[in-house]
């Protein structure tokens, strides 16, 4: 991305440097170490390697740059009947999250629903009628997009296509970017991506990512 477009989705001017990106619609590009390969209907995307129950990961050294603000966006698609924020695994939601350092500090949640069209404890909480609470281990900075099966033609997160109760999932400022700010605190801490799911055939496989600091 160029910089004044990566200035303009991010704020605060200019001067991020990329810690990580991944675009599956390369041929050319792999998975992460340790993911599993999803391909269905042209669509190539990383998840769980196997059926597991639990989360799958990635770590992105900061090489040393001190930062205080993150930025980033990431695409990914459901498989299986996903369950948003009801969850028993080690993580508060079923979807992708984003944290920094070995104390796995929170930055952002993407989260993944039941479905688009109607609410239950399975339902991501932005969904127009929807009860469920947000953790406050996750607070505010969180995405969410409904799905029930490898649903490629409606990406996870990207801002478009929220039809019926996922209306206002959607209607994010900034989406599909997330932005964290932490105003002076700096630090030089890994940034860490994880895709998890609590049941053996549930999956969120991510097409696209890209992380940036500054």
């Amino acid at each position: 991305m160029k910089e004044l477009e990566l200035a303009q989705a991010c704020g605060s001017g200019k001067g991020w440097t990329r810690l990580a990106y991944l675009d599956m619609s390369n041929a050319t590009q792999n998975c992460p170490s340790g993911f599993g390969l999803y391909q269905s209907g042209g669509v190539r995307a990383c998840g769980k390697p196997s059926l597991f129950n639990g989360c799958v990961s990635v770590q992105f050294p900061s090489n040393g740059i001190s930062y205080s603000q993150i930025c980033g966006r990431v695409t990914g698609y459901v498989f299986g009947s996903i369950n948003a924020l009801f969850t028993d695994v080690v993580t508060d939601a079923e979807g992708v999250t984003i944290s920094r350092g070995p104390s796995q500090q929170h930055v952002w949640t993407l989260i993944a629903g039941h479905s688009e069209s109607t609410n239950s404890s399975y339902s991501c909480p932005c969904n127009t009628g929807s009860s469920v609470s947000v953790p406050d281990s996750i607070g505010n900075p969180y995405s969410s997009n409904p799905s029930q099966i490898l649903y490629t033609s409606d990406p996870l997160w990207d801002g478009q296509g929220c039809g019926g109760a996922e209306g206002p999932c959607c209607n994010v400022p900034g989406i599909p970017w997330f932005h964290r700010d932490y105003g002076n605190t700096t630090t030089t801490d890994y940034i860490e991506l994880r895709v998890c799911a609590n049941y053996i055939d549930e999956d969120s496989p991510v097409s696209f990512y890209e992380i940036y600091v500054k």
